[in-house]
């Protein structure tokens, strides 16, 4: 059935750099030893697949990229720690291998053995990844690969140097008339978008609107999706970010 991540890479190494652990993000914005972090990868074996992590998800035979090139965790080079959240990171990463060779890139990586304890997280990662495949417009943040290892997901997206919303705001403490118009309009565009495919966005606030190098907007986080929302039907889930609820 068509699902998800790519199959062809079940056997790909999860890089050590690339770690399970549960403490506080210390490499947060620091740069990462590329020397040490390609000789990591290259003593470690590939990684054996676990049938509860990986056959209860519903796998996909192809990659998200127009020219259907397969990818893998060996075809980028980290940078640095973007962020960290319940399921995993994100980080900023270089392609080193093909056509886009030098593109810099946003790596989400997600833990499968988190996601696989409930059944709600499988379905939002699911939503998420759908959502971005099909959805394509100038304000809404581009899917670029999608792979897997053993025990992790992966969602390569186009990297967004002028970081988020929020953080605009927190350095400008007040956003004037017509800035404030500007970024509504353009986050209207992309909601109205999502609407006419049938997609309500669910968890709309400053930390999932990035901005562009020119500063125009690009919405993110689908997870929180509800998909297959047409004209007169409803959805009764209480949901959302609790700060903002």
């Amino acid at each position: 059935m068509a699902g998800m991540f790519d199959l062809e890479l079940h056997d790909a190494p999860d890089p050590e750099f690339i770690s399970d652990d549960e403490g506080p993000t210390a490499d947060l914005d620091t740069t990462l030893n590329v020397t040490e972090i390609e000789e990591q990868f290259r003593q470690q074996g590939p990684l054996g697949v676990s049938g509860e992590h990986i056959e209860t998800l519903e796998i996909s035979e192809n990659t998200v990229n127009p020219g259907k090139v397969k990818a893998g965790p060996q075809d980028f080079e980290l940078l640095k720690v973007l962020g960290k959240g319940g399921y995993g990171k994100v980080f900023q990463v270089r392609k080193i291998t093909g056509k886009d060779c030098g593109s810099i890139f946003a790596m989400k990586v997600l833990k499968k053995a988190t996601i696989m304890r409930n059944a709600k997280d499988t379905a939002h990662t699911k939503a998420e990844r759908n959502i971005l495949e099909c959805v394509k417009n100038p304000f809404i943040v581009d899917l670029i690969y999608a792979f897997q290892t053993g025990g992790k997901l992966y969602l390569i997206l186009e990297y967004l140097p002028g970081g988020e919303l929020f953080m605009q705001l927190e350095r400008e403490g007040i956003f004037m008339e017509d800035m404030a118009c500007f970024y509504l309009a353009e986050i209207t565009l992309a909601i109205e978008h999502l609407h006419g495919q049938g997609i309500i966005y669910r968890d709309l606030k400053p930390e999932n609107i990035l901005l562009t190098t020119q500063g125009h907007i690009k919405l993110t986080d689908f997870g929180l999706c509800k998909e297959s929302i047409d004209e007169g039907l409803m959805t009764h889930t209480f949901c959302g970010t609790i700060e903002y609820m």
